[in-house]
């Protein structure tokens, strides 16, 4: 399994990354424009924008 990184950690590296869901386990229904996003290393991961929850995401 790919690894995971949840809303508040740190990018590791340069790149894009995907959502891959809300750590509470709800469901959500995010934006095409949301379920992806670009980090430069050390950048934050943020919540998913229209909920503002929590999100996994990992890379793309």
């Amino acid at each position: 399994m790919a690894d995971r990184y949840k809303t508040g950690e740190k990018a590791p590296e340069n790149g894009k990354y995907e959502f891959d869901g809300l750590t509470n386990g709800s469901n959500s229904n995010p934006t095409e424009d949301e379920k992806h996003i670009s980090l430069q290393s050390g950048e934050t991961f943020p919540p998913l924008r229209s909920s503002k929850e929590s999100a996994y995401w990992k890379k793309a």
